[in-house]
């Protein structure tokens, strides 16, 4: 684990954005392909990080988790935008997709 994904820079700012793309309730959010294109696009961006938390605890992503980032990274790319990483913010630490090897 990098020292960046576990910074407290990155928690707040995943604090700071939950809610921004995403549809969440106490137990399961809901990201549309769509909404995140059109964050993207509104930012002119080149490339995006995705992050979410598991207030359980549990790091390891789940197979929905591995979904949704495929599919969000598929949708991003008929954009050309880069999806550079996905992390998963724990109160136990951070989990990175691409120090993973899962994007």
């Amino acid at each position: 684990m990098s020292t960046w994904t576990t910074s407290k820079v990155v928690q707040d700012f995943v604090r700071t954005l939950a809610g921004s793309v995403l549809n969440a309730n106490q137990h399961s959010a809901a990201v549309h392909p769509r909404v995140l294109v059109r964050r993207a696009l509104e930012h002119n961006a080149a490339a995006i990080i995705l992050a979410h938390n598991h207030p359980s605890g549990v790091l390891d992503p789940s197979e929905a988790d591995k979904r949704i980032t495929n599919r969000l990274k598929e949708a991003l790319q008929l954009i050309d935008v880069r999806t550079l990483d996905h992390i998963i913010v724990t109160s136990n630490g951070c989990k990175s997709f691409a120090e993973e090897g899962l994007l």
